[in-house]
């Protein structure tokens, strides 16, 4: 999508957190959106634009299977590079005429770099993050929705994942002022169970997205994920990361399609130990 919004969360390795290498933290991220259900019957008297001011509301009802591949530099103590591939399928679920589920789940497919010598890269499928947000069906010029999120320890390998049951409240919260789109995601996660040998989640995600729409579909947009681990300390915190993206809304055949490119750096704060930051 254009703002490439996501759960966000912040894959934590189970083992403890050997010292950091690098204060500071660069990412190129790539976005490929499909686009089917309700737009894909409407697209034939639809605009660019209004493709584009479908696909970058994350509250449409439309289905959606968003790409986003997200390299990640100067990861652990080698400072290697670390890859994230994040399949999110959107899915929305009419209840009745006043609302909708909003079901959008992150599954993450990760490459973790090497630790140590004993500890090597890691490649496999991370913890699957769904979001269920409840919200109107006929919004006024606030767009919302509200809803629990969960941390499903799925992770292929225990380096990959929190190996914790994870849940809590997340909101979705935008506006749309042509040519503008503002909104935010914020989602707080505790640990309820799990293996009792890996550290507790304690985790808030805020994801504030801003696009500007240009002519024939093409925008602008920036999409970082600010999070914070209550668990660490102080000084490894919080990752704000700021960066920015190129996009364009286009049609293959009869497909609508959103693509995007962009890089982010993260500066003032300590780096993840390794791990990838899915967007």
């Amino acid at each position: 999508m254009g703002e490439q919004i996501s759960a966000g969360v912040r894959l934590v390795s189970s083992r403890p957190r050997p010292a950091r290498a690098s204060r500071a933290f660069n990412a190129a991220r790539g976005a490929l959106a499909l686009v089917a259900g309700q737009a894909h019957a409407q697209q034939a008297q639809m605009s660019a634009a209004d493709i584009a001011k479908l696909v970058q509301n994350p509250l449409s009802d439309a289905i959606m299977v968003p790409f986003a591949n997200e390299t990640n530099f100067r990861l652990g103590p080698y400072r290697q590079a670390g890859n994230v591939l994040n399949i999110q399928p959107v899915v929305p679920v009419h209840i009745n005429d006043d609302w909708n589920l909003i079901t959008r789940t992150t599954i993450p497919l990760v490459r973790q770099v090497r630790m140590s010598d004993e500890v090597g890269p890691r490649g496999g499928m991370g913890d699957i993050v769904p979001i269920l947000a409840l919200s109107p069906s006929h919004a006024g010029s606030i767009i919302w929705g509200v809803g629990p999120t969960f941390i499903l320890p799925t992770a292929t390998h225990r380096d990959l994942g929190t190996r914790k049951w994870s849940g809590g409240p997340a909101l979705i919260a935008l506006v749309m002022p042509e040519p503008w789109v503002f909104g935010v995601l914020i989602s707080q996660y505790w640990s309820f169970a799990g293996s009792r040998d890996a550290m507790r989640v304690s985790r808030l995600s805020a994801q504030y997205f801003a696009t500007y729409n240009l002519p024939d579909g093409w925008y602008l947009s920036s999409s970082p994920i600010i999070s914070a681990d209550w668990t660490a300390k102080r000084s490894e915190r919080w990752i704000v990361p700021f960066g920015l993206d190129v996009g364009r809304v286009f049609e293959i055949g009869a497909q609508p399609m959103s693509a995007s490119i962009g890089a982010y750096y993260n500066d003032g704060v300590d780096a993840p130990d390794g791990i990838c930051v899915p967007k």
